[in-house]
C-alpha cells in the first residue's frame, strides 16, 4: 500500500512540476521589461534602428494586457474544446515564435508585437495551468495539504523566473539574454508532449476508459478512481442566465468585491513599479547599483512566495490582505519621501537616504507578494457560489488585465506629469483607500463553506433555505 501510495504521489508531483516549468518562463517574460527597457533606450545597447521613446516603451510593457483582455474571454471555450493539455501546448507555439523573433527585431513595431504575444500568453498560463494541476492533484481530503502545495508551484516558479531575469538581464547583451529566454521556453515546452490529459476533460468528452487509465496512475487505490468517476457523473454543469445574474444583488456584491480586489491589486502600483524596476532604481541616483538592487528585490519576492503557503495556513484571508496593504503603504510612502527630498535643487543624497529606496522597495515587494499579490485570485474565486463562479471570475480577471494595462501604460506619463514623488504619493493614497474598503466590505472566506460565505454576503435565499432546515 505504501509503495502504491508513494508512486501515485510522485507521479502527481512530477506532472505538476513539469507543467509548472511553463510558469517559470512566464516569470522570466513578466520582468523582461525591467532590464531590457534600459538597453532599448541606450543607443549603444539597443538592437533597434534607434533608441525607443517613452511612449513606445509604455506600449512594449502594457500592450499585452490589452490583448489579454480579449484572449481571456476565449480561455474557457478553448479549455473545453481541445482540452487542458493541448491548450497549454497551443500557447507555447506563439511563445516560441515570439521569443525567437524578439532576438532578431530591428524595428519598434516588431518588438511591441512580440511583447503583446508574450504578455497575453503569460496571463493565459495563469488561467489554464491551475485548472490542469487541480484536476491532476488528488481530490481526497487526506491529501488536501499536498494538493495545496501543488498549487503554490506556479507562483514560486514564476518568482524563480523573475529572479533569473533580474540576475542575468542587466549583465548581458540584449541578444544573449533573449537567446537564453527562447532556449528556456523551448526546453520547458518539450515535456508537455508527454504529459497526460486531464481526466476531467477526458470524461466530459466521452473518453471514460482514457480517464480511468489516467486516474489509475495518479490515484492511490482503485476505490479512489471509482469514487472520482462517480463524482464526475454527479457534477453536471448547470446553465445560468447571465442577464438574470446581473440583476442579482448578491452576485453583484460578489462581483464588486472581486473587482475591488483585482483592480486594487494594480491600483496600488506594485506591478507598474516592478515592470520598470531598473529604470526606477536608476532614477534614484543612490550609491547602490541598480543592477544589484533589482536582484535583491527579486530574491525578496521569491522568499515571499515560499512563505505564502505558511502564512495562508496560519492566518485568514482578510487579515493578510489588510496587513499586506499596510506594508505596501509604508513602502510607497518611503519612496515618496525619498523622491520629495532627493529632487530638491542642490540636495546631496547621503547616509540613510541612499538606502531608503531599496528598503522601501523590499518592504513593498514582500508585502505585496505575501498578501494581495498571491491571494487576489483565491479570494475572488471564493466570493462566488459554484454556478456563478466561472462567469464572475472571468469578469474580475478581465478587469484585472484592464487595470494592469492602464497602470503600466501610463506609469511613465504619471512620472512626467506629477514627478516621481507625486506618483508615489498617489499610490500611497490608493493603498490606504483599497485597504479601508477591504476592512469595511470584504468578508473572511478562509475555512468557510460556500453557503456561509454567501450568507455573509447577504444572500437571503440561501439564508432562508438554511433556516428552514
Amino acid at each position: 500500500m505504501k509503495g502504491k501510495l508513494s508512486s501515485a504521489l510522485i507521479r502527481q508531483f512530477t506532472i505538476a512540476t513539469l507543467v509548472n516549468l511553463v510558469s517559470l518562463t512566464a516569470g522570466v517574460s513578466m520582468l523582461w521589461s525591467s532590464p531590457m527597457l534600459v538597453k532599448l533606450r541606450n543607443g549603444t545597447d539597443t538592437p533597434l534602428s534607434r533608441p525607443i521613446t517613452q511612449e513606445e516603451g509604455s506600449w512594449i510593457v502594457s500592450g499585452g494586457y490589452l490583448v489579454a483582455c480579449i484572449t481571456n474571454l476565449l480561455a474557457g471555450t478553448l479549455l473545453d474544446k481541445i482540452g487542458r493539455k493541448y491548450s497549454i501546448i497551443l500557447i507555447t507555439i506563439p511563445r516560441i515564435c515570439a521569443s525567437i523573433w524578439t532576438i532578431f527585431v530591428t524595428e519598434v513595431w516588431m518588438l511591441i508585437f512580440c511583447r503583446m504575444v508574450m504578455v497575453s500568453t503569460d496571463n493565459y498560463i495563469y488561467v489554464v495551468i491551475p485548472v490542469y494541476v487541480s484536476e491532476i492533484a488528488n481530490v481526497s481530503i487526506a491529501f488536501k495539504e499536498f494538493r495545496a502545495s501543488l498549487g503554490t508551484f506556479l507562483h514560486i516558479l514564476a518568482c524563480i523566473g523573475i529572479v533569473a531575469t533580474l540576475s542575468i538581464g542587466p549583465f548581458v547583451s540584449y541578444t544573449i539574454y533573449n537567446c537564453l529566454v527562447a532556449g528556456v521556453i523551448v526546453l520547458t515546452s518539450i515535456p508537455l508532449l508527454f504529459l497526460p490529459e486531464s481526466p476531467v476533460h477526458l470524461y466530459t468528452t466521452g473518453r471514460t476508459d482514457d480517464a480511468i487509465n489516467v486516474l489509475s496512475k495518479v490515484r492511490e487505490t482503485d476505490v479512489q478512481v471509482k469514487q472520482e468517476i462517480e463524482d464526475y457523473k454527479s457534477s453536471k454543469k448547470e446553465k445560468i442566465a447571465k442577464l438574470a445574474l446581473m440583476k442579482d444583488k448578491t452576485f453583484l456584491k460578489s462581483l464588486s468585491l472581486g473587482i475591488l480586489v483585482c483592480g486594487g491589486c494594480n491600483a496600488v502600483g506594485y506591478n507598474a513599479v516592478e515592470f520598470y524596476l531598473q529604470t526606477i532604481l536608476e532614477a534614484t541616483h543612490s550609491s547602490l547599483m541598480p543592477e544589484v538592487a533589482s536582484v535583491i528585490v527579486g530574491c525578496i519576492q521569491l522568499s515571499a512566495a515560499v512563505c505564502t503557503s505558511f502564512f495562508t495556513k496560519m492566518f485568514g484571508r482578510r487579515p493578510i490582505l489588510i496587513y499586506s496593504l499596510i506594508g505596501m503603504l509604508c513602502g510607497m510612502l518611503g519612496l515618496g519621501v525619498f523622491f520629495t527630498y532627493s529632487t530638491r535643487e542642490g540636495y546631496v543624497i547621503s547616509g540613510f537616504l541612499n538606502y531608503l529606496p531599496i528598503i522601501s522597495l523590499i518592504l513593498a515587494t514582500y508585502s505585496f507578494n505575501i498578501g494581495i499579490g498571491c491571494l487576489l485570485f483565491i479570494v475572488t474565486v471564493e466570493l462566488f457560489e459554484g454556478r456563478t463562479r466561472a462567469f464572475g471570475y472571468t469578469i474580475c480577471f478581465t478587469f484585472f488585465l484592464l487595470s494592469a494595462f492602464i497602470t503600466t501604460k501610463y506609469l511613465e506619463a504619471m512620472f512626467h506629469a506629477f514627478g516621481y514623488s507625486g506618483t508615489y504619493w498617489f499610490f500611497s493614497a490608493m493603498c490606504l483607500i483599497i485597504c479601508t474598503l477591504i476592512v469595511l466590505f470584504v468578508p473572511e472566506t478562509k475555512g468557510k463553506t460556500i453557503t456561509e460565505i454567501q450568507i455573509a454576503l447577504g444572500n437571503k435565499k440561501i439564508e432562508a433555505e438554511v433556516g428552514n432546515k
